[in-house]
C-alpha cells in the first residue's frame, strides 16, 4: 500500500496499479500464498511511459518488492472481465458478492483488517479477501470479494449480514461509502449512517426540487 501511495504522490499515474492480498495473489494471479502481487500497466508516449515503470520500479524495491513475470499482466488483461467462477459458486449455493469502498491513505490499512475481520465474524462466512483497485493523491479503492455457505434457509439473512457488517466497519473507519459502483437499493439503507446530518440537508433539497416525488 505505500509503494501504490508513493507511486501516485510522486505524480506517476500508471493505467493499471492493482494490488492484491496474499489470498487474491495464489487465488488468480500464481502467487504463493504468502506474498502480495501488484499488477502495474501503463500506456502512452513512449518517454512518459518510460518515466512512469521508472518511478514504480524505485517506489517498490525501495519497500522490499522484487519484479515478477510480466506474463501475469497479460493473464489479467485476458480474464479481468470473466465472473463466470463467482457464478459458478452462486449456482452451488454460496453467498458471493463484492464491495468497493475509497478511503484516504491513512485509513486502508485500518480498513483491510477491519473489514475482513467484521465480515468473517458473520455466522457461515467463508472467505473475505481484497484488492487495491484505483489509486489516487489522496487515497484509494479497496475492493473487497466475501463468500459465504449458510443453508438455503439463511441465504438472504446472511448476505444481508454481510454487508451490515463490512460497510459499517467501513464507515467507522473512515472510509466512503462506494467507489465507482454506486448506491442503489443495497447501500442506500446505510446513507443516513454515511452522510450524517449532510443527509437531512440532501432531503431538504430533493423535497423543495421535486415534492412530488416524480425525478429520478
Amino acid at each position: 500500500i505505500n509503494a501504490c501511495r508513493g507511486i501516485l504522490q510522486a505524480g506517476a499515474t500508471p493505467a493499471v496499479l492493482r494490488l492484491y492480498d496474499a489470498v487474491e495473489s495464489q487465488r488468480g494471479q500464481g502467487g504463493d500464498g504468502e506474498q502480495c502481487v501488484l499488477l502495474v500497466l501503463d500506456e502512452g508516449h513512449r518517454e512518459i511511459v518510460e518515466a512512469t515503470m521508472s518511478i514504480i520500479d524505485a517506489a517498490c524495491r525501495s519497500r522490499g518488492a522484487t519484479p515478477s513475470d510480466s506474463a501475469r499482466v497479460d493473464a489479467w488483461m485476458g480474464h479481468r472481465n470473466d465472473t463466470t467462477a463467482l457464478q459458478g459458486l452462486t449456482r452451488k449455493g454460496f453467498v458471493v458478492d463484492t464491495m468497493e469502498i475509497a478511503a484516504p491513505w491513512s485509513r486502508l490499512d485500518a480498513l483491510f483488517d477491519g473489514v475482513r475481520a467484521a465480515m468473517m465474524a458473520v455466522p457461515h462466512a467463508r472467505a473475505a479477501t481484497c484488492h487495491l483497485s484505483h489509486s489516487y493523491a489522496d487515497g484509494a479503492c479497496l475492493y473487497f470479494t466475501f463468500a459465504a455457505t449458510p443453508p438455503p434457509e439463511e441465504v438472504e439473512s446472511t448476505y444481508v449480514a454481510m454487508w451490515d457488517a463490512g460497510q459499517r466497519a467501513v464507515l467507522a473507519g473512515g472510509g466512503n461509502l462506494s467507489h465507482h459502483h454506486g448506491v442503489g437499493l443495497n447501500r442506500g439503507r446505510f446513507m443516513a449512517e454515511a452522510l450524517g446530518p449532510a443527509h437531512d440537508v440532501l432531503i431538504a433539497i430533493k423535497s423543495a426540487l421535486d415534492p412530488n416525488g416524480i425525478m429520478n
